[in-house]
């Protein structure tokens, strides 16, 4: 029952959620890996699904890996179900169990009545032994590996799409910059928004994220990369300066999106040298940009030349490193962002 490992997290949680709600479930899913959004996305369907309310008292078990035992898991696993269908046993945050390993014996033969959830937060089973092998064999494994910078603007698009929702892509370079990478925290801060504007709101605009989550567009990264396109020092700096002193600024946050920013500058630059007559569509797909962005791509070909992007890529690799605490003695982010910035401008 164990779902194909090429497929992405997001394919195996919605076609485990789809058979949980048509009522079929396996004995026993591990569900792991460093990004906990799928996870506990299966985690609570299991749990809304498997019993019904007046089920739960005589059916229901939650342990904690810290304070708990793995005999004490199997054992409650090993009972079966009093009036009603199936029994549910869920194992939150495995990874902090010592004797987890333990739990093969049960997964290898486990009870078709009980369904045993291992839910393990920022960690993965080891693969080569035998816990991940049992449920392999017998179960459902989930794994849910932390998606790359550049991946996830592209993820809050769909996340949306699901929804029912459209988002414009500053506002999606808004919510990135305001959430980071956390998909959980995306999520929820996406339902605080939904709660707020009015019924029947399909489109998501830049404003409605202002607004409603409590950013300030004027001070974004979002608004730093449209500055430095523009060679617009004063605001540059000005943002750089505002920006770095917000308590939630992580400097290799900062330089993953300024890189990216760049890098397709750069990667703009040699297709108009390659091809100066190249059509909106053609820039469109070799950028991955919306045409609205076009403009401002255009205008930073016009200040940045080939030699100064290279520059400006090496610096941005540099002050990755610094902001992670290379080169000895550390420098607060807001000087080290502002340093950059300026850089950037005289190059």
């Amino acid at each position: 029952m164990a779902k194909a490992k090429t497929e992405s997290a997001a394919a195996v949680s919605n076609a485990i959620i789809r058979d949980i709600k048509a009522g079929v479930f396996a004995p026993v899913y591990l569900l792991m890996g460093e990004e906990a959004y799928y996870p506990d996305l299966v985690c609570d369907a299991i749990v809304r699904n498997a019993l019904d309310d007046t089920e739960r008292d005589f059916n229901q078990r939650i342990f904690y890996g810290l304070d708990s035992r793995a005999s004490d898991v199997m054992s409650e696993a090993s009972l079966y179900p009093m009036m009603a269908e199936r029994r549910l046993v869920v194992l939150k945050e495995a990874q902090n169990m010592d004797t987890l390993e333990d739990l093969a014996r049960y997964c290898e033969d486990p009870l078709d009545s009980t369904v045993l959830v291992i839910l393990m937060h920022g960690a993965s089973a080891d693969k080569r032994r035998a816990l991940y092998k049992a449920v392999t064999k017998k179960g459902v494994v989930l794994e849910s590996p932390l998606l790359r910078d550049y991946e996830v603007e592209p993820w809050i698009r769909s996340y949306y799409s699901s929804r029912g929702l459209s988002i414009a892509p500053d506002a999606a370079a808004l919510l990135l910059e305001h959430a980071g990478t956390d998909l959980s925290r995306i999520a929820t801060e996406t339902d605080k928004m939904l709660k707020n504007l009015p019924e029947g709101t399909v489109s998501i605009t830049a404003a409605h994220i202002e607004k409603n989550i409590g950013i300030s567009r004027e001070f974004s990264i979002f608004e730093l990369t449209r500055a430095l396109s523009s060679r617009n020092r004063a605001s540059a700096l000005k943002i750089a300066a505002h920006l770095g002193e917000q308590p939630r600024f992580a400097m290799p946050m900062a330089t993953a999106m300024l890189f990216s920013h760049f890098y397709t500058i750069l990667r703009y630059a040699a297709l108009m040298a390659g091809n100066p007559r190249a059509d909106q569509a053609t820039k469109m797909k070799v950028l991955g940009k919306p045409a609205f962005l076009l403009r401002e791509y255009d205008d930073a070909l016009r200040r940045y030349s080939l030699s100064s992007l290279s520059v400006i890529t090496s610096l941005l690799e540099e002050y990755d490193y610094k902001g992670k605490g290379g080169d000895g003695a550390p420098i607060p982010d807001s000087e080290l962002l502002v340093e950059l910035v300026t850089k950037i401008l005289n190059s």
